[in-house]
């Protein structure tokens, strides 16, 4: 069974930034891409960004385009999302999710939490 493991999360200022990391326990396993999700109190988790693991092909929702970047490190087999410009409504526990194949996100981290003050 696949884990992944989320790091980075914390508290920071409006307009900081932050940079999570997303590990899994295995270093070989089959993935099409990879992705993070968010989700705040009382709202539905969303779709962040997405990253095609070969290819290298990357796509974002309308809310975080130009401020956050989706990485990848094939060597360490590691996942990163760069965020920049933090606004208060980025804050929320912030996933990694990897997908073997398909569009389904199978294997989930337990989540960062990301804070932004005003």
């Amino acid at each position: 069974q696949v884990q992944l493991e989320e790091s980075g999360g914390g508290l920071v200022q409006a307009g900081g930034s932050l940079r999570l990391s997303c590990a899994p326990s295995v270093r070989t396993f089959s993935r099409r891409k990879m992705g993070w999700f968010r989700q705040a109190p009382g709202k539905e988790r969303e779709f962040v960004a997405e990253i095609h693991w070969i290819d290298g092909n990357t796509y974002y929702a309308d809310s975080v385009k130009g401020r956050f970047t989706i990485s990848r490190d094939n060597a360490k087999k590691t996942l990163y999302l760069q965020m920049d410009n933090l606004k208060p409504e980025d804050s929320a526990v912030y996933y990694c999710a990897a997908s073997p194949g398909g569009t389904t996100y199978t294997y989930w981290g337990q989540g960062t939490q990301v804070t932004v003050s005003s």
